[in-house]
């Protein structure tokens, strides 16, 4: 059935002169003149037999009807611009989504290396804090994304690769480790930083060491990413929940210390992923195999793992 629309370049100056308030703006934006922009809105109106637009002095008020119209037609001009963004992106660019805290902490140094072996690829790396990891690819303009996953079950249409996974440890300021690991009493008389809101990472950890009824979670400065609660714990403003992945760089170097050196599996790992038959592949193969190889070549810091 063929489908009843009106001209799409009237939808278009409709859309751009109800953003604008203004034809004059809306027709500097289309590179047309005032008068055409005017032409296609009465087009429309005679398309649907109602007025758009009104005038109350040199300003431009949406009708009724043009309230009801706009979301739509905004909707669908956001949808044919992501539509024609899968084919028109430089085959040479991949477009890649990550959590904040793993951008700054693991992810950046490695892309910049990648770039520099990879002269032909460009990453444009988009850092999203995240309180679930989670991409769109039918919504958001990505080809890849890394992502902090139980189980890493994705959609059917997605392929997929582990990257590591999560081992939780607390962090603290390197100078407070001097003499050695912390005993129970000194945790417990340590002001705790919390990561997350909920206060998951210090439970997981406590749990799973069967410190959870010795050490309280009450008070202590709360965070919204393993970011700020490390830097907070490398300044020497208590001992927060880390990543062993994240950290160890730091921990090599001396800027953070290990009081307590348990890692505790998460039961999360993250992976890299990408939709199916999406343009590009073998870039995505190359940057997958370096990621990987990154993975294999860290040292770790030596401390014991726990698995949950």
């Amino acid at each position: 059935m063929a489908r009843r629309l009106p001209p799409l370049y009237a939808l278009r100056a409709f859309e751009a002169a109800a953003r604008h308030a203004s034809f004059t703006r809306a027709a500097e934006e289309l590179a047309i003149t005032q008068s055409a922009v005017s032409r296609h809105i009465r087009t429309l109106e005679e398309h649907f037999g109602c007025r758009l637009f009104e005038r109350s002095g040199r300003h431009l008020r949406l009708s009724e009807n043009a309230h009801l119209l706009l979301p739509g037609v905004t909707e669908g001009f956001d949808a044919l611009e992501r539509a024609c963004n899968v084919l028109s992106t430089d085959d040479a660019t991949l477009r890649l989504k990550a959590p904040s805290t793993l951008t700054m902490r693991w992810l950046l140094a490695r892309l910049s290396r990648f770039r520099l072996l990879n002269a032909d690829i460009e990453v444009q790396l988009t850092s999203a804090w995240m309180d679930v990891d989670k991409v769109d690819f039918h919504q958001e303009p990505f080809d890849c994304a890394v992502l902090l996953s139980s189980g890493g079950v994705f959609p059917a249409e997605w392929e997929s690769v582990e990257l590591f996974a999560e081992w939780l440890i607390p962090v603290c300021a390197p100078e407070a480790t001097v003499d050695g690991p912390w005993d129970l009493a000194r945790l417990q008389a340590a002001e705790l930083l919390h990561p997350t809101p909920d206060r998951r990472d210090w439970r997981r950890w406590l749990q799973a060491m069967s410190l959870d009824e010795q050490v309280l979670l009450r008070g202590g400065q709360v965070f919204d990413t393993l970011e700020l609660g490390i830097v907070a714990a490398a300044r020497g403003y208590g001992v927060s929940i880390g990543d062993l992945v994240m950290v160890a760089e730091d921990v090599a170097q001396g800027r953070l210390g290990l009081p307590w050196p348990s890692a505790v599996a998460s039961g999360d790992s993250y992976h890299l992923v990408w939709p199916k038959g999406r343009r590009g592949e073998e870039r995505l193969c190359r940057l997958r195999d370096y990621l990987l190889a990154e993975v294999e070549q860290m040292r770790m810091p030596a401390v014991e793992r726990i698995a949950r």
